[in-house]
């Protein structure tokens, strides 16, 4: 019997048995060396009672038309057919464009959706309106908002630092010492935008120690590396404070290397007059950095000399970057780096991002994949990804961003299409007010999340197992074909036939689909890939005969090593063609919150601020072990790790004793913003003063009318502070966030994350 087919995830490739038209059991590709355990969420999700049956609108929207509203995620929903549905969007999309413009419309869409190039949700929603007219956009992610900003002004890209980081390969062979601010989480290794089919960080790190090579972990939570290191366990969020009074020991014991600094890098003269106290009399040493970090001088001192006495490299995780001026982190830690002069060197220099995700550290193809083209949008509003609700809240207002004064445009209709802002976005009760002052809410998805509950007119979309596609990712070898594994559920449609629809409806159909079906579509992307390659790959024919062609990968790479070897042929594309230590640009902007050199910035939420006093507990809001995001949330693998039916809250058993719990016990976790129920999980792997809930868990408000009601299945973002890091970028500062936590007693109110919403009779 042959094989069944293959398919891909953003955790994983896998073979699939199906039964009943859903997955019963999973198999990870051959090959793969360190599965992930996600894969696991499969089995039983095509058939999943979240799923949405069919075409659906709110009661309310149907009933009095499009509105500002505060029954959205209250409201009933009623059934509609798929040319009723079509009829209504299409109206709706021509009532919000003929009466406001198309920059009514808010097209983000923000979210991992599919791992498929073709049946991707964001490049399909994209196409369609911007064949419309355009639509209002944003930029960057939540992942990396203050990186994808700060990043290219400071190194002249961001991309590269993922893409053409040093090879894990070259670290395991060259790396004396890794130096992590935020670990290097193996769990977070998992996942890649495009799919992965191989998981090589686990044998890597263990080929490193075997070498002799040493991890020094700055986290608050032990398990951000998993085996033998020197772990660190600072207050939260001074991370910056630490690699600054690191820098001190490298500037005055003449261990920096000046003749890097000089020849790579521009502007350190102005920023070792802030190191050295020069000019604001407060010298950044060791003892400065003690009474902010609590961490001992001696041992920060002893570091810096370790660091300058073999090949280091200084690694920052992206969670650092998503706090309140969360632009430093990553700043001041290539200026660390560069201070060292290992930049450019085997197994030295700088790192952003390992065990963020599956890309750092991997072999990047030599080729472009394909692409399903989306056009240019003819609309150029856009804001920060994660200044959602401040856009809705505020129309016509004016803001700082990135050297710029935007306005924020007064939206209509928010078009959402393969994401969920309610894992994603902050302050919870803050975006729901925020949703309900538009006229209308769409939602494309295969599920029940809480963004659909919140819609006025919900699309049913298929998911990635119901459809053919092929996907890879830029640092992936195998290209690989996903066909269908088993029927649509319900009435179900994957989102190109709702588009083509709706073109149709609005007479653009011929131009959106050039009179192409999916399956077309897929042949067609790949034949004009495969002409504009320097190699030669097979057939669409044969490729999805084959399931899957291997692509050339550049192995062995160093992160900038081709700029060290020559500055001036390989010259950054930021203003000075150099590493900017201390940036004109940014200086220039005259921002209060972000100067022109990495420095220190006291936290909003940290146990050092007055804020403590009220909410002594710093909850770390970290990516979750057993699911992307928030996706497959009701799958196996995620719900074996409840407690109780909640998300799982780690706290120190000092901690817990202090407040009467034990393990187990079922938790309001709480501060001035909101509330939710989480299950205590005791653990010694976590500093003292500090709680770990994931993000992830799907939010399931105790009383759905009420914005301020508490959530019972375990959301952290009802408790965050929806404000961005800086004027710089204005990313997202979701990561950290202080709170109370106490027992609760009252009886467990039932969790319907997972249920549909209630449907009326028409």
């Amino acid at each position: 019997m042959s094989p069944a087919p293959a398919s891909l995830t953003h955790w994983g490739a896998f073979r699939a048995r199906i039964e009943s038209g859903d997955i019963a059991e999973i198999t990870p590709l051959e090959g793969d060396t360190d599965p992930s355990p996600l894969l696991g969420n499969l089995p039983g999700s095509v058939r999943h009672r979240s799923r949405v049956a069919g075409p659906a609108v709110r009661r309310g929207w149907l009933d009095n038309g499009p509105g500002p509203t505060d029954r959205r995620g209250a409201d009933e929903f009623v059934a509609v057919s798929w040319d009723e549905l079509t009829e209504l969007l299409a109206t709706e999309l021509r009532r919000v464009i003929d009466t406001h413009g198309n920059e009514a419309i808010y097209g983000g869409s923000y979210g991992w959706a599919s791992a498929g190039r073709f049946h991707h949700a964001q490049s399909q929603v994209h196409r369609f309106l911007k064949l419309l007219g355009g639509y209002t956009s944003s930029r960057h992610s939540y992942s990396l908002g203050a990186t994808g900003v700060i990043m290219p002004r400071v190194v002249g890209t961001h991309d590269d630092l993922f893409k053409r980081s040093t090879n894990w390969n070259v670290i395991a062979a060259h790396t004396d010492l890794l130096v992590c601010f935020g670990g290097v989480g193996l769990k977070n290794t998992g996942v890649n935008h495009g799919g992965t089919t191989a998981h090589p960080a686990r044998d890597a790190l263990a080929r490193f120690r075997d070498r002799g090579g040493q991890i020094v972990s700055f986290s608050p939570l032990r398990d951000d590396v998993e085996g033998n290191c020197q772990w660190l366990a600072p207050v939260p969020g001074t991370d910056v404070a630490i690699m600054l009074a690191l820098a001190y020991v490298l500037a005055t014991e003449d261990l920096a290397d000046r003749a890097f600094l000089q020849t790579y890098c521009t502007g350190y003269d102005r920023f070792e007059r802030y190191l050295l106290g020069t000019d604001d009399g407060e010298p950044k040493s060791p003892e400065w950095a003690t009474d902010i970090c609590r961490l001992p001088a001696q041992t920060l001192r002893e570091l810096a000399r370790q660091m300058a006495a073999g090949r280091t490299i200084v690694t920052v995780s992206w969670s650092l970057q998503r706090v309140r001026h969360g632009e430093q982190a990553p700043w001041m830690g290539l200026t660390l780096a560069a201070m060292l002069g290992q930049i450019g060197l085997p197994g030295g220099g700088f790192g952003h991002g390992y065990g963020s995700m599956n890309e750092p550290g991997l072999s990047p193809i030599t080729c472009r994949l394909p692409v399903f083209p989306q056009g240019a949008n003819p609309v150029t509003t856009f804001i920060p990804v994660a200044a959602v609700s401040d856009m809705l809240l505020h129309p016509g207002e004016s803001y700082d961003f990135n050297g710029q004064t935007l306005r924020f445009p007064d939206i209509r209709c928010v078009y959402w299409a393969g994401g969920n802002p309610f894992h994603h976005h902050q302050n919870l009760p803050r975006l729901r007010r925020a949703l309900a002052r538009v006229d209308t809410v769409v939602v494309h998805d295969p599920y029940w999340t809480a963004m659909a509950h919140h819609a006025d007119i919900v699309v049913p979309s298929t998911t990635a197992f119901e459809r053919d596609d092929f996907s890879g990712s830029r640092n992936d070898p195998l290209l690989v074909a996903m066909p269908a594994l088993t029927a649509p559920y319900a009435e179900s449609r994957n989102d190109y036939e709702t588009f083509a629809a709706l073109a149709y409806r609005l007479g653009f159909g011929e131009t959106f689909t050039e009179g192409r079906t999916d399956r077309e579509w897929l042949s067609a992307m790949y034949e004009k890939w495969s002409a504009e390659l320097d190699l030669i790959v097979p057939t669409f024919d044969e490729f999805w005969a084959a399931g899957q062609i291997r692509l050339p990968v550049e192995d062995g790479l160093t992160l900038l090593a081709d700029y060290r070897a020559d500055p001036q042929a390989h010259r950054l594309t930021t203003p000075s063609g150099r590493i900017e230590i201390f940036s004109a640009d940014i200086d220039g902007f005259g921002y209060a919150d972000c100067a022109g050199h990495p420095r220190w910035y006291e936290p909003t939420e940290w146990l050092g601020g007055d804020r403590a006093q009220r909410f002594p507990l710093h909850l770390v809001a970290n990516q979750p072990k057993t699911r992307l995001h928030g996706q497959l949330d009701g799958g196996a693998t995620s719900q074996n790790s409840k407690v109780q039916g909640r998300e799982p809250i780690r706290m120190h058993p000092v901690d817990a004793s202090a407040r009467g719990l034990i393990d187990g016990d079922l938790v309001r976790v709480f501060n001035d913003r909101g509330s939710c129920l989480a299950g205590l999980v005791l653990d010694e792997g976590l500093r003292t003063e500090v709680v770990q809930l994931s993000t992830g868990a799907w939010y399931d408000p105790e009383d759905p009318a009420d914005p301020d009601a508490m959530c019972v299945h375990g959301n952290p973002n009802v408790l965050t502070d929806d404000i961005g890091t800086s004027s710089l970028a204005r990313g997202c500062t979701g990561a950290h966030v202080l709170v109370e936590v106490e027992k609760f007693s009252a009886p467990a109110p039932p969790i319907r994350a997972h249920e549909p919403p209630p449907f009326a009779t028409r």
